[in-house]
């Protein structure tokens, strides 16, 4: 007869088993206190206004309303706006990508000449920059930008800060692995294809994350270059609608109409509903590569 044998159980000490048991706790609590403000919002902007203002922020509607969302939602603009958000972001974090990873590789190797020097270049544009008025004039005047797609993304396609993570964490990666492929014959493109870029996943999600949250949340280029409203993206779009109705609820004494008829505060909630949405979707599945890919890259400088 044949016994197999079972697996002994290593009982914890009772100092470990209550450490975590708190940590538990705190985490826990934690997650809940970050969790009610979402509640409450969402609630509110299923909130009419009267009810709002007269119950206040709960965690469910108090006196149920869509006005907000049909205010949000009373165009088509809203959803072509949110066409170009989707394309900018998307389009604009893979091109991102690309870029960084094309500047940040040669950077990391140390064999790059001139690597010191650009190394330099790039950090000094995290310091100082050129000023407003000269952007704005060689994006519009001499680069042709002005109301296009385009200067939603090449203005800002690399942010200097993630470059240098990435940088980093490809300075970590052991140069023994990139040696032993050069030796079978492999260049320099086929390394950084088949060997880094593979290692790279940690990094890559929580770059591509970064680049992501700035596409989407960004309006100050549309702001100082876009006037077409069918290339608006969803952020410029809200701001407008924003201040539009800030506009009518000062003009509503004025007209006779009560500002509680018009769904300021609840189109608010609404608003950032609409906003936060794809960004919710889209981080749960990056965030086990967030922590690990953030922490390689700050750790070496």
């Amino acid at each position: 007869m044949t016994s197999t044998a079972q697996p002994v159980k290593i009982r914890k000490p009772l100092g470990d088993r209550i450490l975590s048991v708190v940590c538990y706790i705190i985490a826990i609590v934690f997650a809940i206190c970050c969790l009610i403000p979402f509640i409450m919002a969402l609630s509110a902007s299923f909130t009419s206004e009267v009810g709002l203002a007269r119950n206040g922020f709960a965690l469910y509607p108090t006196e149920f309303s869509a006005q907000a969302y049909k205010l949000l939602f009373r165009t088509s603009q809203i959803f072509q706006s949110y066409g170009v958000s989707l394309f900018v972001t998307i389009f604009g974090t893979f091109l991102s990508l690309v870029t960084s990873v094309l500047l940040a590789y040669p950077l990391s190797t140390g064999q790059l000449k001139y690597g010191s020097q650009i190394n330099f270049f790039v950090y000094f544009t995290m310091l100082f920059s050129g000023g407003l008025v000269p952007s704005y004039m060689l994006i519009s005047r001499y680069l042709h930008m002005k109301d296009s797609i385009w200067v939603l993304i090449i203005p800002i396609l690399i942010n200097p800060w993630n470059m240098f993570l990435l940088r980093n964490f490809f300075t970590s990666i052991p140069a023994s692995m990139a040696e032993s492929a050069r030796i079978d014959g492999a260049n320099d493109f086929t390394i950084m294809w088949k060997i880094i870029l593979p290692c790279a996943t940690p990094a890559l999600a929580t770059i591509g994350l970064f680049y992501a949250l700035a596409y989407w949340n960004n309006w100050f280029q549309a702001l100082m270059y876009i006037d077409k409203s069918a290339l608006k993206p969803l952020q410029a779009i809200i701001m407008e609608m924003l201040r539009n109705t800030e506009f009518l609820k000062q003009m509503a004494g004025q007209i006779g109409i009560s500002s509680l008829d018009l769904p300021t505060t609840t189109s608010k909630m609404a608003t950032a509903m609409v906003t936060i949405g794809p960004i919710v979707l889209v981080y749960p599945f990056v965030q086990k590569y967030f922590t690990s890919g953030i922490m390689v890259g700050s750790v070496k400088g």
